[in-house]
């Protein structure tokens, strides 16, 4: 039984919507605080470039997520479109899904295939989709992993530029602007490593997801190559050693009654002769008694003992 979601990349990008339709409410409401947080008192523009760096790294890598997530959507409608046209046009079920689509091109390439006599590698084609895919993502994935890294950089330098005014305070007690630089450091250090572990929540969040619609999309096709594509594209030859197979799994299976038939046969003849042997012992048995009685009545009755075998008795 197939079980298609087509429908689970639309619903990630309904999710994304709602979730930054929260986050622009929150940061109207908390307008003030960024301000001071971000732009106020600040003596140089370290914790501006570098937090402007996470946040060019988190939009790039979320327009990718969206453009990503948008061809799955596309993707998962044309796969649910070739399904359903699967028993209504049985001779070219992805007429209108779309040439560039990944099950109108797997269509092709088993329907290919099957013409050139050639047979089909269902884990093969399985692999090359899979490894398509997961590159499709690397960008994303690259975000993903040095998000959280521009963080730790933005606290190292904003940590060097505290330790350069703290430094500087020591040589000269009288020069208190130092004292500022070194709290500008400090702050600086704040602002970039929360920027970085926000941008990193939500942007692995939604990274997740996408990897969890690719494997829906990628499943759901696998699906119906192996319940629908194969059996249409199943070549002679294939047919030929399918047939073979059942058909020595079937006399193996006559092999293994045979050999039954022959033990119980083999039991019953042990049985038989058996009471061949018991009937025998009886029968000599009977005829010793058949002899003794009619000993004992021609003794009793005093009759003439037999002369031979077949004389009769004179009374």
């Amino acid at each position: 039984m197939i079980r298609l979601n087509t429908g689970y990349s639309r619903w990630v990008l309904v999710r994304m919507v709602f979730l930054f339709g929260l986050l622009a409410l929150a940061l109207f409401y908390s307008g003030s605080f960024i301000q001071n947080f971000y732009f106020g008192n600040q003596l140089t523009k370290t914790g501006l470039i570098i937090n402007a760096g996470i946040l060019c790294l988190f939009l790039l890598g979320l327009i990718k997520i969206i453009a990503t997530l948008l061809a799955y959507s596309r993707e998962e409608s044309a796969l649910a479109k070739f399904v359903r046209q699967l028993d209504t046009k049985k001779n070219n079920p992805n007429d209108g899904v779309g040439q560039r689509t990944l099950i109108a091109q797997r269509f092709e390439m088993m329907r290919s295939m099957h013409e050139q006599q050639a047979p089909i590698n269902h884990s093969a084609l399985a692999a090359t989709l899979v490894a398509g895919e997961s590159s499709r993502i690397g960008f994303v994935r690259f975000i993903n992993n040095i998000l959280i890294l521009t963080g730790v950089f933005g606290t190292i330098v904003s940590l060097s530029i505290a330790l350069l005014g703290a430094s500087e305070l020591f040589e000269s007690v009288e020069n208190i602007s130092n004292m500022g630089l070194v709290i500008h450091g400090m702050s600086a250090a704040l602002s970039t490593t929360m920027t970085a572990i926000v941008c990193y929540l939500i942007f692995g969040y939604f990274y997740y997801k996408l990897s969890d619609a690719q494997t829906q999309l990628v499943s759901g096709i696998e699906q119906v190559t192996s319940y629908h594509l194969m059996p249409r594209f199943l070549s002679g030859s294939d047919r030929m050693n399918e047939n073979i197979g059942q058909l020595v799994a079937q006399l193996r299976l006559a092999a293994e009654g045979l050999v039954a038939t022959q033990t119980q046969q083999d039991s019953l003849g042990s049985t038989l002769t058996h009471v061949v042997n018991t009937l025998d012992v009886r029968v000599n048995r009977m005829a010793d008694d058949i002899e003794t009685v009619k000993r004992l009545l021609r003794e009793g009755f005093r009759l003439p003992a037999e002369t031979g075998p077949g004389s009769g008795c004179n009374p």
